[in-house]
């Protein structure tokens, strides 16, 4: 992983996922977070403060090692106890039916192999967990797609592989999911990286 990868594209991340439209939603997914907690794309530890006070310890999972030292910060200053891996979410080293809930959020417009990476979380998930998640998306309509289509790859190059154009809902429930909760909307301008998606989901 080069100097910009581990350095730079960690630091650009925190800033945009600090904007204020993404606090709103972190706070109304992670209060239906229950049990045995596994969050994917952990990055500098945005979420600590949403997490409902019984949540007392998650585990994270992150691929780029040069997001652990901004999370140090926000995990000094939480309750929870953290245990990090460094680590693809496509191949996850935990056991079947380990976990009550797993997060992610805005993390799978950025993993390479996202159906494997959703396979792994179904695998993980037991059998009454859920899987909660918000991420940005293929916008519905023609114009904006077309933009979106057309600036992914510089969007990808310069934010760590991150799409504009995956549509999350057929991802999601072409791995096998099943929606408990399905919102869509535009979050903010512009339209073309504040499509979002927005679901609680089950196997």
């Amino acid at each position: 992983m080069g100097f910009y990868a581990q350095v730079i594209t960690p630091r650009v991340m925190n800033f945009f996922m600090s904007a204020k439209e993404f606090p709103a939603y972190r706070a109304e997914l992670l209060k239906h977070a229950q049990g045995k907690v596994l969050e994917i794309g952990f990055g500098s530890g945005l979420n600590l403060p949403f997490y409902p006070e019984h949540i007392k310890q998650i585990d994270t999972v992150d691929s780029n090692a040069g997001m652990q030292p901004l999370a140090q910060k926000n995990i000094a200053q939480s309750a929870i106890q953290v245990k990090q891996h460094t680590l693809s979410a496509e191949q996850l080293p935990f056991a079947d039916n380990t976990f009550d809930t797993v997060v992610s959020t805005w993390t799978l417009c950025s993993i390479p192999d996202v159906a494997q990476a959703l396979s792994e979380i179904k695998r993980i998930l037991k059998p009454e967990g859920r899987f909660l998640f918000v991420e940005h998306g293929l916008s519905p309509e023609v114009k904006v797609q077309k933009w979106q289509h057309r600036l992914n790859p510089v969007q990808k190059t310069l934010f760590d592989g991150c799409h504009l154009d995956r549509n999350i809902e057929k991802i999601v429930a072409g791995a096998g999911f099943k929606f408990e909760k399905l919102r869509k909307e535009y979050a903010g301008s512009p339209k073309l990286f504040s499509y979002f998606y927005f679901g609680i989901a089950h196997k």
